[in-house]
């Protein structure tokens, strides 16, 4: 039986891919919900605009969707039925060395081994087993600590998981096995010596044979869109335009679930909550933000390495002593002169994103939280260092340091795209340590954003374990597990 009547019976409040992940959840299970946006446009990190010049589509946030493509609830959804089309570049992901070649992510794990030469044997072994597993595995991986339903397969994945990324590269005798690593754990925005970082960079390859890294056609904005669209289509309601300051311009609700972070949780509802919660709150850590640059270019970016060109994203750091040190000197509070840049060029294989004969480039590198420093001459050093003649394509340029990050997305604190540091002491207690990560102290209030398991990235998860546990307190439903049947 349901509880008395309100207004509705589950109120979202943010946009993104774990706001919409909730709604939908909700939705789905017979319940009235409304999800608020504070933007004009719904999608938080997903949304798209012509920043540059007419007719150049650039993501704003987030630009290739190996997260997306693998998440087990997103798989579940008939999100091609709504308008989302993923492009599959012919490589997944390439990391240029200074002598012209490149390490490789493609989508097998049989190929990519044989382009690793010596470090081939060591990479299979390393890969076999997760994707052998991930099926049984994804959704633990994916989502909050509990006990798994398969603990040998989590082991093993965990075993090495556990590992620095730079312990874990010592397996590989070759400068391009372990700058393949380093490049992949970089993902996790903090050093690559701190325990825990091969967890990200295992995961960004198994997504990549699994599921590929893929481009939505038309920009990250339609990702949005078709989650949007069927939420609506199952009966949900959107209201954008609305800025959430404090829980009286809420409509009265059983279970309201934020998609923001604790910073503004406690600014919202803190008074609700107990002083040891809003303690914990008060001391969760933001970690490196970035400085992104999008691109409006004559042509393709044209890189040294082949394989770089077939490439929808490039990781631009070199060998992994470089990569680890620009890491390392970022976390302690300095600008590297080289920095590690994450670069996707999603115009040479969606035409859609730019003028004919024209691309876009999209590229940001990690700086400390807060900075306010132009890291465009580094950032577009570094592209020119591997693929000389770049800056003379470029028409015209749209740079983003933390300041305008958070004012575009206010849950990046400081510039912080992954909601809060993703290390060891946060891994499974964020925002604090409790039964479930996604309830508050206050009932009928939860928190659904990036700053809970599994963490930043596009995948909605986040979204999707806060409902089902709302579901669970509030409206005695429960909610089966994602199945390996569902995932396929």
């Amino acid at each position: 039986m349901k509880p008395d009547k309100r207004d509705f019976d589950a109120v979202i409040v943010g946009s993104g891919p774990n706001g919409l992940a909730a709604a939908i959840l909700m939705q789905q299970n017979g319940l009235s919900v409304l999800l608020i946006e504070g933007k004009r446009v719904i999608g938080g990190g997903l949304r798209s605009a012509e920043l540059t010049l007419p007719g150049f589509t650039h993501d704003i946030c987030s630009a290739i969707h190996p997260l997306a493509a693998a998440s087990p609830f997103f798989k579940t959804l008939p999100l091609a039925d709504h308008g989302l089309t993923y492009i599959y570049p012919e490589l997944a992901a390439a990391h240029p060395l200074d002598n012209g070649t490149a390490a490789i992510l493609t989508h097998s794990v049989n190929d990519t081994a044989k382009l690793l030469g010596d470090d081939g044997p060591v990479y299979k072994s390393l890969m076999r087993s997760i994707i052998k597993n991930w099926r049984l595995i994804d959704a633990d991986v994916l989502g909050p600590l509990h006990f798994p339903k398969h603990p040998l397969a989590l082991a093993t994945f965990g075993l090495n998981a556990l590992l620095p990324a730079t312990t874990l590269a010592k397996r590989f005798k070759t400068d391009k096995g372990k700058a393949l690593i380093g490049g992949m754990a970089a993902h996790a925005m903090q050093p690559i010596t701190n325990v825990a970082t091969s967890a990200i960079a295992l995961v960004m390859m198994a997504a990549g044979h699994l599921g590929d890294w893929p481009i939505p056609k038309g920009g990250s904005n339609r990702i949005a869109n078709a989650l949007a669209s069927y939420f609506t289509s199952i009966g949900g309601k959107i209201e954008t335009n609305t800025y959430i300051k404090t829980l009286d311009q809420l409509p009265s609700a059983h279970a309201v679930l934020f998609d923001i972070s604790p910073k503004q949780l406690l600014q919202i509802a803190g008074h609700k909550f107990s002083s040891i919660y809003k303690w914990q709150l008060e001391r969760y850590r933001y970690g490196m933000g970035v400085y992104k640059i999008d691109w409006a270019l004559d042509s393709a970016i044209p890189f040294k390495a082949d394989a770089c060109k077939l490439a929808g994203t490039v990781h631009i750091g070199n060998t992994l002593n470089e990569i680890r040190d620009a890491e390392q000197q970022t976390w302690d509070g300095h600008h590297p002169e080289k920095p590690f840049v994450l670069l996707a060029q999603q115009s040479v294989f969606d035409h859609t994103r730019a003028p004919r004969g024209k691309h876009t480039g999209w590229a940001y590198c990690h700086v400390p939280g807060g900075s306010t420093k132009n890291m465009t001459d580094n950032i577009e050093k570094q592209v020119e260092r591997f693929a000389p003649g770049f800056r003379d394509t470029i028409l015209a340029r749209h740079t983003m340091d933390t300041v305008a990050m958070e004012e575009y997305n206010p849950n990046y604190i400081g510039g912080d795209i992954n909601g809060g540091v993703i290390d060891i002491g946060q891994l499974f207690t964020r925002p604090a340590l409790r039964y479930s990560p996604y309830k508050t102290s206050a009932k009928g209030l939860y928190i659904c954003s990036a700053s809970t398991p599994p963490g930043g990235g596009v995948h909605g998860m986040c979204g999707y374990y806060a409902a089902k546990r709302a579901l669970k307190d509030i409206f005695d439903i429960s909610v089966p597990a994602l199945t390996s049947y569902q995932n396929t």
